[in-house]
């Protein structure tokens, strides 16, 4: 019987086997490496990342709050009210007619009431800071009708989310900032109207919805 001596080719039926075993192999492998790598793609930490960052917007605001409020005191103090004092009795307090002579003695300083206070050195601090700017742009706006007071209020970095009760008084227009930071209750109420523009603190509720509690509108 003559041998025949040479190499058995790849596509002998038993090799045909073992080769379409490797490549199947091969093919779920490669499936499986393509669907781990989308995964990961789709999941990394830096889309998540980026899709949690805040707005532009919303990150200058939270620079501009975070600057006023490292150049200011801390909180909790509050030198117009002494500590221990306590608010007075109206029936208490004598009242000078017309016609009477004051006492000799001095008369004490009025007990002070409103935002003055209610707020902190902190917070009368902060609102110094907001109340510059907001005004030295509003005394150069001749027309300040909300739309406009919107505009000037955004391009100072208070987004719509801060601006309340924007409403035409007249030819002047009122609204109200939110300025709570932190648990604080500063709020900034503020009058549009060209040269005489104003804007002096209030106190909103430190909770939940923005609600005024106590104001001395300009």
């Amino acid at each position: 019987m003559t041998h025949i001596r040479g190499p058995i080719s790849l596509f002998t039926p038993g090799r045909r086997v073992l080769v379409a075993a490797a490549l199947t192999a091969l093919a779920l492998a490669g499936c499986g490496t393509e669907q781990s790598g989308g995964g990961r793609q789709s999941g990394t930490a830096g889309s998540s990342t980026v899709s949690q960052q805040p707005p532009p917007e919303q990150r200058a605001a939270q620079a501009l709050f975070d600057r006023f409020e490292k150049a200011c005191p801390e909180p909790g103090v509050n030198s117009r009210r002494p500590p221990g004092a306590s608010k007075p009795d109206p029936e208490e307090q004598k009242t000078i007619a017309a016609g009477e002579m004051p006492p000799p003695d001095p008369i004490e300083p009025a007990y002070p009431t409103g935002p003055e206070a209610e707020l902190d050195d902190r917070e009368r601090c902060v609102s110094g800071h907001h109340e510059q700017r907001i005004i030295a742009e509003l005394q150069m706006l001749a027309d300040p009708t909300p739309t406009k007071v919107r505009a000037i209020l955004n391009g100072l970095g208070y987004t719509d989310e801060r601006i309340h009760h924007l409403t035409q008084d007249g030819r002047r227009t009122r609204f109200h900032i939110d300025l709570r930071e932190d648990g604080g209750r500063l709020c900034a109420s503020g009058l549009a109207a060209g040269a005489v523009s104003d804007v002096v603190p209030c106190v909103a509720a430190a909770e939940g919805p923005f609600k005024i509690t106590s104001e001395v509108r300009p």
